[in-house]
């Protein structure tokens, strides 16, 4: 059991009780409680899948694009370089949906993907089949609400870079609700507990669920990438280069061997070589990793990283819950019931500070909410390197009584 960084004891706990059914875990160095398996944890199974430990939002994950763009391309002075980052945080709040709809200027998403013709709609039962369909095309391109985003960042060399963070929305979170129904023995449709249940990927409700979430990896991807070379568009320069990962999947892996198939729940895959974005907080520095290759290494840092089954960070890793940090409120009147430990001043006072121009954004996304990246990295033990640092200079997040159901 590979644990990177220190944690609480109910993290643990959580861990070790996955670790029951599963062959190997870990858990990185932003790790806290979530839904049965914390966030920041890694489970193998052999030819079984954790329908939780992937979670509601599948194939959530980041998107970044280098561009042709520099900061000094903005304008001759700071306060020209502000004014041109101001209209484009404005241009995209404007151009792309945030929250629960489509419902912002641009209308071009790709929903004539061939995603939409794949066999695998055949999963879903025929009752419901259409209606899932709608709603997957209505939402693509959708970048939703809570710690999803649309950052704007330049990098140690002055490039300019888009980044993006969303899954696979309605369509994913229908595909995990309904199919943790039915590893209960209940019928599509139904509520049930948020328990374990694992699919034997041999049985047919086990193979028609990977099919699905293979299928919503395909549409998170698509979504992500058509939203980030959007604000590319808006920038008006050229992608460079795209590192793009789900975090909220599972893959068929070699290990030691043997295939698994591996649960990444907030996790990053990071085999040796393969790059990585890992975003920190609306007022923190992001970065572009790397999986070290285990030559270049101690034994002792590629004995980390096999332990870890070749999975870093996906990000700082909360602090606070989100009713700690903003407090509680009445969905319809917007009164608050309890007060957090975040207020409006402190959030504006730390991105004002760190220079970003901020669009949304609620009291629960507060750098303060989270861990500092660069400590969560290092306690990683070197078993990734970073290759940029990229600071925010636009970050634009639904508002903050953005009403949206599929949100990680």
């Amino acid at each position: 059991m590979q644990i990177f960084g220190t944690h609480d004891d109910m993290t643990r706990a959580q861990l070790a009780k996955v670790a029951e059914r599963a062959r190997k875990v870990a858990l990185m160095a932003d790790g806290h409680v979530g839904y049965v398996m914390p966030i920041g944890g890694v489970a193998a199974y052999e030819n079984a899948v954790s329908v939780v430990g992937v979670g509601f939002d599948i194939a959530c994950g980041n998107a970044a694009i280098r561009t042709d763009a520099t900061l000094a391309d903005l304008g001759a002075t700071p306060e020209e370089v502000q004014r041109r980052l101001a209209q484009l945080a404005d241009r995209i709040a404007e151009t792309v949906s945030f929250g629960i709809g489509r419902k912002n200027r641009a209308d071009d998403a790709p929903t004539d993907d061939a995603l939409f013709d794949d066999p695998a709609w055949e999963a879903v039962p025929a009752k419901h089949r259409q209606a899932l369909h709608t709603k997957a095309r209505q939402q693509l391109g959708t970048v939703g609400s809570g710690n999803h985003y649309v950052d704007v960042f330049v990098d140690e060399q002055g490039a300019l870079w888009v980044g993006v963070h969303f899954g696979s929305r309605g369509f994913g979170h229908t595909v995990a609700s309904n199919f943790l129904a039915l590893g209960q023995g209940k019928a599509w449709g139904e509520r049930v507990p948020e328990i374990e249940v694992l699919l034997d990927l041999d049985a047919p409700v086990g193979d028609a669920y990977w099919h699905l979430m293979n299928l919503a990896g395909r549409y998170a991807y698509a979504g992500r990438e058509w939203v980030a070379r959007k604000v590319v568009s808006l920038l008006g320069a050229r992608e460079m280069e795209l590192v793009h990962n789900h975090h909220n999947f599972a893959w068929k892996e070699m290990h030691d061997g043997e295939e698994l198939v591996v649960v990444r729940k907030g996790a990053t895959p990071a085999f040796p070589g393969q790059r990585g974005f890992i975003g920190g907080s609306m007022g923190d520095d992001a970065v572009i990793v790397r999986g070290v290759e285990p030559n270049a290494v101690s034994e002792q840092v590629a004995e980390a990283q096999r332990g870890a089954l070749y999975s870093t960070v996906h990000g700082a890793g909360r602090v606070m819950s989100r009713t700690q940090a903003a407090g509680k409120r009445n969905r319809k009147t917007g009164v608050v019931l309890t007060p957090g430990r975040v207020s409006p001043e402190m959030m504006q006072e730390w991105v004002n500070a760190k220079g970003v121009i901020l669009r949304g954004g609620g009291l629960d996304e507060s750098p303060h909410a989270y861990r500092r990246l660069p400590e969560v990295l290092a306690a990683q033990e070197g078993t990734v390197e970073v290759l940029h640092t990229l600071r925010p200079l636009v970050v634009v997040m639904a508002g903050e009584r953005e009403f949206d159901p599929y949100r990680d």
